[in-house]
């Protein structure tokens, strides 16, 4: 039996998509093996992303210790973030670096500054972003400083 449920829809940047949150409190034997357990969750995306049916599942774990209610919001801010991270990973190859101490902070600080002209310069995909200035930095900052428009994931 699952106690709690919750859906939220979302219409904007060409999808239609309604969110439903499943989620129960982690039984005992769970608690036990993965300590700090709360919830057992499952969270489900049904829609239309660019006029295309749209489904995907995500079962998961979550040690937050907060109320069901606040779940749903809690697991996209989550993956708000995650947002960033996929597209910095796969198109900058991030967790392939092994860069350490102050070199990290400051290779990461660079690819955050060329994501954001990207997407200043008007860009909504990063790849034809790169590809189209990779090798003229003047053009990918004239291109930022010529249309403002801040995109999100």
């Amino acid at each position: 039996m699952i106690p709690f449920e919750a859906t939220d829809q979302e219409i904007s940047h060409g999808r239609d998509i309604t969110w439903t949150l499943r989620a129960k409190e982690a039984p005992e034997h769970i608690r036990e093996s993965w300590v700090g357990t709360s919830w057992i969750v499952e969270m489900t995306a049904t829609g239309t992303r660019d006029g295309r049916p749209f489904q995907a599942t995500h079962l998961f774990l979550t040690s937050l210790r907060t109320t069901p209610e606040a779940l749903p919001q809690l697991v996209r801010d989550r993956w708000s973030i995650e947002c960033w991270h996929w597209i910095r990973d796969s198109q900058l190859r991030e967790d392939g670096h092994r860069y350490r101490g102050n070199g990290a902070g400051a290779l990461a600080s660079l690819r955050t500054a060329a994501l954001n002209l990207l997407r200043l310069a008007g860009f909504q995909s990063i790849r034809p972003g790169m590809q189209a200035v990779m090798h003229d930095i003047t053009a990918m900052l004239a291109m930022a400083m010529r249309q403002p428009k801040p995109k999100t994931c």
